[in-house]
């Protein structure tokens, strides 16, 4: 595996300072546990307010942390001036968000200039330990930063 080219050296500052802006990981209570060259995690701890009717962490949430840690993971790679959205991604949801802590990482597959494939992985962590609980693969399209 080749190593990730990094083209802003100020990559960490951006991603964490666009993450603090989002307001669905506000909302969450989520938090940026690493942000590397291509690879993000983020937690979100369990709340009552994120669950489905059987108790276990909403497939909206497990859902939305992953691709955000994909895009953050593609984000690390991006010039500066840029910005990430998705376009495209596809999640198995393949056992239950049971545990104290949801956690997502994203990392890169591939970075081109415009787009970039990632893979996300969540995972449910609790007493029982963790469990791998949906995976995501990810499109994410560069777009040059608003200028205000």
């Amino acid at each position: 595996m080749t190593e990730p080219v990094v083209r802003n050296p100020d990559f960490e500052a951006v991603v964490r300072g666009s993450f603090a802006q989002q307001g669905l990981m506000r909302t969450f209570g989520a938090r940026m546990i690493q942000c590397q060259p291509g690879v993000v995690e983020i937690e979100v701890p369990f709340a009552q307010g994120l669950t489905q009717q059987q108790g276990f962490f909403h497939g909206g949430v497990t859902t939305a942390i992953v691709d955000t840690a994909c895009g953050y993971s593609a984000l690390t790679l991006m010039a500066a001036g840029s910005e990430v959205l998705t376009v495209e991604f596809k999640i198995n949801l393949f056992a239950p968000a049971r545990g104290d802590i949801l956690r997502a990482r994203g990392r890169v597959i591939r970075s081109g200039r415009t787009i970039t494939v990632c893979h996300g992985d969540a995972y449910a962590i609790g007493e029982g330990g963790e469990s791998h609980c949906a995976t995501m693969t990810a499109t994410m399209i560069r777009v040059d930063l608003p200028r205000h």
